[in-house]
């Protein structure tokens, strides 16, 4: 189902629109058998596990329904902060050379970020550049408190410098809750109710806005004012509440030589990913607007053809459309074709 819109050429002509997605997910063999024991069941299952495994026909096929031209790999990585340091390093290395030779097998259609482990932030750094430098990565893709700490922890510095050095953007992607934080949060529920509370129905969304405003608070963007990241899930909570933010951490309180809204506005961008309602999207474009709000699916978690529907529902001026389908990820990630 190609995605069409109508261009000003007077004869009601109309083209495909391109489309390039980038927060959507792949696993390989050896990292879901590392992850599966300290995944709940519940969390998976045979044919989520087949699509994410997949970086060949069944994934372009899908791709082809939604009108993708362009897909993003990243890690669907769960379970990976449970891993010994050392395994995950060396399980995600692996992953990312799967995900290369996948790019190699399909170079018009798939691209990568250079997923990373945080548990080793010096090798993780080391990744990023080999990532970039020689699997042709786009940006860094991590999973925010995966190595244990927020981002703001000095450790993760090498990271921040590498993304600064080789001029990538960041993705932060959500994390399961900590053990403490679940039982503090999502304890005395029906198990089933109590993950996805806790994970994509609202937990991991509100902890990654929370992360996100730590990273300014922490002085992160004065310390690398180049970096760039981005966000997904239409901006984990943060364009409803980024001006009660602001009012309740004004420059008196941080110390800071620009507001909240001033360093979320020049620094960050965010992407549909998972989310395919209205309302919230009209409250990224008023905050952000459309230089810096970008299509994605969150694929195979959601489907590819739900986003395109989403598209096609959208009633926002051409130009803007093009931007977020297309040209800010061609643009932020300096795709050539």
């Amino acid at each position: 189902m190609p995605l069409t819109i109508e261009q000003n050429s007077g004869i009601g002509e109309s083209t495909k629109l391109r489309l390039i997605t980038l927060e959507e997910h792949f696993t390989t063999p050896g990292l879901l058998r590392a992850t599966r024991p300290f995944l709940p069941a519940l969390a998976t299952g045979p044919a989520l596990e087949a699509r994410l495994l997949d970086l060949d026909q069944q994934r372009i096929d899908a791709m082809d329904e939604g009108g993708i031209d362009i897909q993003v790999l990243s890690i669907a990585a769960s379970g990976q902060e449970s891993l010994a340091p050392s395994d995950a390093t060396a399980l995600v290395r692996e992953a990312n050379d799967a995900a290369f030779a996948a790019t190699e097998r399909h170079p018009t259609r798939l691209r990568m970020f250079a997923s990373l482990a945080l548990h080793q932030p010096d090798e993780a750094a080391k990744e990023l550049e080999r990532g970039v430098e020689r699997l042709r990565c786009v940006g860094a893709f991590l999973n925010g408190t995966e190595g244990g700490t927020f981002l703001d922890d000095p450790r993760y510095y090498p990271i921040f410098e590498a993304a600064e050095a080789l001029d990538v953007p960041v993705y932060i992607h959500p994390t399961p809750p900590s053990p403490v934080v679940r039982e503090a949060y999502f304890s005395n529920l029906p198990e089933k109710s109590a993950y996805f509370l806790s994970t994509a129905a609202w937990g991991w969304h509100a902890e990654l806005g929370m992360h996100c405003l730590r990273l300014i608070l922490a002085g992160t963007f004065d310390r690398f004012p180049r970096l760039k990241v981005i966000i997904g899930h239409m901006g984990e909570d943060l364009p409803f509440s980024l001006l009660r933010a602001q009012d309740g951490l004004p420059q008196s309180v941080t110390g800071l030589d620009r507001t909240i809204t001033e360093y979320f506005l020049n620094h960050f961008y965010i992407t549909t990913s998972g989310y395919f309602t209205a309302a919230p999207f009209r409250c990224a474009m008023d905050v952000i607007g459309a230089d810096r709000l970008m299509y994605s699916v969150d694929y195979p978690y959601r489907t590819n053809l739900a986003g395109a529907r989403f598209l096609q529902s959208l009633s926002i001026p051409p130009a803007d459309l093009h931007r977020i389908a297309h040209g800010n990820a061609e643009r932020v990630l300096k795709l050539a074709f």
